[in-house]
């Protein structure tokens, strides 16, 4: 659990675009990652996606999950165009998504991952815990998720998986 906070707060320091903050962070535990597994086992079932159904198996032996999501919020840069919109209006208006906010967001998982490697604790960015949160509602106002399950045991569960 030290691990996992730590992980958080490096989620929560890291840099970020123009120095605007949205991203938010959440430390699963206990029955709330069976709740996870079981979504996530849901929607690999109901749209036949294998990977689903497997990921959901790794996180019911694993101590806890840390989820870092972002908000969607267009930071009003001149002239930015990386999100493929001519400008921050254009893309609010047509609900697109600000590149700015999903750079954010791969700078505070990448890291987070590295305390966790520099803490020795297994863990592996997983997409669909991030998809079955947000299914669930666990974030208000966040587009986008991604679940970073720690594991302490003698064998990594995210190693030689099918």
């Amino acid at each position: 659990m030290v691990a996992a906070r730590a992980m958080a707060v490096a989620a929560r320091t890291a840099p970020k675009a123009r120095g605007v903050d949205e991203i938010v962070t959440l430390l699963v535990t206990g029955d709330e990652i069976q709740r996870l597994a079981d979504e996530m086992l849901r929607v690999g079932e109901e749209k036949q996606i294998a990977f689903f159904s497997r990921d959901s198996a790794n996180i019911r032996t694993v101590q806890a999950v840390l989820i870092v999501g972002v908000r969607n919020k267009a930071r009003a840069v001149p002239n930015c165009g990386n999100c493929g919109h001519a400008d921050c209006t254009a893309n609010t208006k047509a609900g697109g998504v600000c590149a700015l906010c999903v750079v954010d967001l791969g700078i505070a998982l990448g890291s987070a991952v590295s305390v966790a490697a520099n803490s020795r604790v297994d863990t592996r960015i997983m997409f669909t815990i991030g998809k079955a949160a947000l299914a669930l509602g666990l974030f208000d106002d966040v587009h986008q998720a991604y679940g970073l399950p720690l594991s302490v045991l003698g064998k990594s569960p995210f190693f030689d998986r099918k």
